[in-house]
């Protein structure tokens, strides 16, 4: 995963740069003022601080659809070359307005990092480490105001300080960040699987996971191009095709499911069990629990919660099933080949996505996404328009991707893809049944389901090993299209991804999954604003001084100035140790855990900031209780609520909307970045420094209760399974609605 790890890292140091501007500006500001005269004009002072969210503001919204249409790396290309071109124009800033232009330019790179950057590594990271890696952003960011204030710090002890060096010297970081995008970030894999450049995608996830085999996930980041698809929660037993014997809970002779594996004679059965599945019985006792309580509690969060308190301690990147069940979807090369396929469908090993011209710009696609496999029981397939798929015979029949070793399958978290063909006849003589497509995931407990299901022959030891129960969110594959197959007797009709991708964005995003998923992504950033991250930033250097921070640093011979930006370099320091933390507990607790960890955390230390402005105290007492206040509120903010809110919204939506939703919940962030800076003033006046403090401790309740009532677990679980839950259990909340 190192390839993952260190794009990652390269596309985080653009919040690094985001960072260092937001400090940067704080400490130059002190000497614009003074050059240009502002102290009785502070509504210029204002603006030429706010430029840079008003940039940010206006380029977050087009920003999303301009990379779900162009592509997430030239966008951010495009974000280092206005950071370059915005410090070059304040190095030069012979006046105000062009110094406003610079900040306006610094402004719109800003914006699209912030939009882009967890958008992008999401998209690359492996799901066992996607937590971990998209809080890089937030520890960069951190580490960058850190590197600034103490740049600034340095240049303000000289004789005459230079703001306009200050801002201009962001060109370098900005020049390293051009060239990481340019020769270094690859552009998102599900990115180019949307656009049909299935070649391009194969590449840069055989090099993000340092393996040649990524054909199982290549199938995922097509599967995740579908929207609103109708999905079932069923549950299968897993074993050798040989060894599975009648029981009362299995259904025997109906939709059995058949998994072929590499080698001759290989085979497994999957058998669909009655009463539904763990995942499906608790998201239905869910539902009802939900209703009974008023609805306080979304059944979206009884259903992911599900997944995670039946996952297996062994669940990884491999097989989670057993040690084979990844290779029983591999094919070999020595299969016999169906002489019906058309000759310019059938390609060689290796070349599992050609491409029209024969380079990794492939505009169309001509090979199966699952690997051919032939028996003799399969009845001759006519090929299909627009891709084709074999090894499809009547009865039912799971057929699978080539991928890494023992977990061909694996697709991350535990989770495996795999796909069916059904089709019989009713008692009417009518077909029913279709293709579908699977995502498997293995309960917490192998071998055996209320007691005995599953019995084995020869002894009573081998169950726990040959046997699993596995919950399936069974769905119409992306590529399948209903109204190709009328043209075909036989077989599923596939579309071409990038035809898939297409359709409209409007009619996308008034699906229940993806307004369910909206209504998270833009709570959390509305909560997170006024959480009183901004308030306690601005109150830090006043609780210092009264600390006697100023005191001392004055002792020193530093003067005022000087000493307000070393305050705020050691604020941010602090922060770096607590970010540490939280990359390491985000894939492990949890985001939803570390929201419900640390949020009471924050309440804490705001109420403890309420009471010491409104008892009179010793003052020493009072700068203790303000100071250690102030501590915790910033190492448990940046461990919760300031980066799980990017992660989350990052996660949540389909691949076909991801840019305009993200684009959405960052605008809804700026938008309230700038209403809580221009509004602390104000309160500061009317209600003053207790009632700002009392009235940001509310908005922390408010906010846990929306975590715990409306705010999945998302970590571990591929981006793919993530939506199609929200899908799920949005349907679900509506069944459960209209009853």
């Amino acid at each position: 995963m190192s390839g993952a790890v260190l794009v990652a890292i390269a596309a985080a140091v653009g919040n690094l740069l985001q960072g260092w501007d937001n400090a940067t500006i704080a400490g130059a500001v002190l000497y614009i003022k003074k050059e240009f005269n502002l102290e009785s004009n502070p509504s210029v002072e204002g603006l030429i601080v706010a430029m840079s969210l008003i940039g940010a503001t206006l380029i977050t919204t087009c920003s999303g659809g301009v990379a779900d249409w162009l592509g997430r790396r030239p966008m951010l290309i495009l974000s280092s070359i206005l950071y370059f071109v915005g410090s070059l124009v304040m190095l030069w800033s012979p006046n105000v307005y062009v110094l406003l232009l610079g900040r306006l330019l610094d402004g719109f790179g800003v914006g699209l990092v912030v939009t882009l950057v967890p958008i992008y590594i999401s998209e690359t990271a492996p799901p066992e480490i996607r937590g971990l890696l998209n809080t890089l952003p937030q520890f960069t960011g951190s580490g960058g105001m850190f590197l600034s204030y103490c740049m600034v710090f340095g240049m303000s002890l000289m004789p005459s300080p230079s703001w306009r060096l200050m801002l201009g010297v962001l060109f370098i970081p900005s020049l390293v960040f051009f060239f990481l995008t340019v020769f270094f970030l690859p552009e998102s894999p599900r990115w180019l699987v949307s656009k049909g450049r299935m070649l391009e995608a194969k590449r840069v996830l055989q090099r993000l996971r340092g393996r040649e085999d990524v054909s199982g996930e290549m199938a995922l980041l097509v599967e995740g191009l579908g929207i609103g698809g109708e999905t079932t929660i069923e549950e299968y037993i897993i074993g050798p095709a040989d060894e599975v014997t009648d029981d009362h809970d299995i259904a025997v002779d109906k939709d059995q499911i058949k998994l072929y594996g590499a080698e001759e004679g290989l085979s497994w059965v999957a058998r669909p069990v009655k009463g539904g599945s763990t995942m499906s019985v608790l998201s239905r006792h869910g539902s009802t629990m939900s209703k009974r309580q008023g609805s306080l509690i979304d059944p979206l969060v009884t259903l992911f919660g599900s997944v995670h308190e039946k996952m297996p301690d062994t669940g990884s990147m491999r097989s989670a099933l057993f040690p084979h069940f990844g290779s029983m979807f591999s094919v070999g090369g020595n299969q016999p080949r169906n002489e019906d396929w058309d000759e310019e469908n059938l390609v060689g090993e290796g070349d599992d996505y050609p491409s029209d011209h024969g380079d990794d710009s492939d505009d169309d696609l001509h090979s199966p996404l699952i690997s051919r496999q032939t028996t003799s029981m399969e009845k001759d397939m006519p090929h299909t328009a627009h891709g084709t798929l074999s090894n499809f015979r009547h009865g039912s029949q799971v057929q699978g991707a080539q991928g890494e070793g023992a977990g061909s399958m694996g697709i991350g978290g535990g989770w495996q893809v795999a796909w069916k063909w059904t089709e019989r006849e009713d008692e009417s003589g009518q077909k029913e049944g279709g293709f579908k497509r699977i995502y498997l995931h293995q309960e917490g407990f192998p071998g055996s389901r209320r007691g005995s299901i599953v019995s084995l022959p020869g002894g009573d030891g081998t169950g726990e090993a040959e046997f699993v129960q596995a919950s399936a969110l069974v769905s119409q594959p992306a590529l399948y299209s209903k109204d190709l197959l009328k043209e075909h007797s036989i077989g599923p009709a596939m579309m071409h991804p990038s035809e898939t991708a297409k359709g409209s964005i409007w009619h996308d995003l008034h699906d229940p999954g993806v307004k369910r998923a909206l209504v998270v992504g833009v709570g959390l950033q509305i909560l997170q604003q006024f959480s009183g991250i901004n308030g306690v930033l601005y109150y830090t250097p006043q609780i210092l001084e009264q600390a006697g921070v100023g005191i001392l640093l004055s002792n020193m011979g530093i003067s005022s100035s000087s000493a307000s930006l070393l305050i705020s370099a050691l604020t941010t320091f602090v922060m770096l140790p607590a970010i540490a933390v939280a990359m390491r507990l985000m894939d492990l607790s949890g985001r939803r855990t570390l929201l419900l960890t640390t949020i009471p955390i924050l309440i804490a230390s705001l109420l403890v900031l309420v009471i010491s402005n409104l008892i009179h105290m010793n003052s020493i007492v009072h700068a203790v209780l303000s100071t250690v206040s102030v501590v915790l509120y910033f190492c448990f903010f940046v461990m919760g609520f300031g980066p799980a809110p990017n992660i989350l919204c990052s996660e949540i939506f389909p691949t076909r909307v991801r840019g305009i939703c993200i684009a959405i919940c960052a605008l809804t962030f700026w938008i309230c970045d700038i209403i809580v800076t221009y509004s602390l003033p104000v309160l500061l006046k009317s209600i003053g420094l207790a009632g700002v403090f009392g009235m940001y401790a509310i908005v922390c309740c408010i906010s846990w209760v929306f975590v715990f009532i409306k705010v999945p677990e998302t970590k571990g679980m591929p981006l793919e399974v993530i939506t199609e839950f929200f899908s799920v259990g949005a349907r679900q909340a509506e069944a459960a609605k209209n009853e």
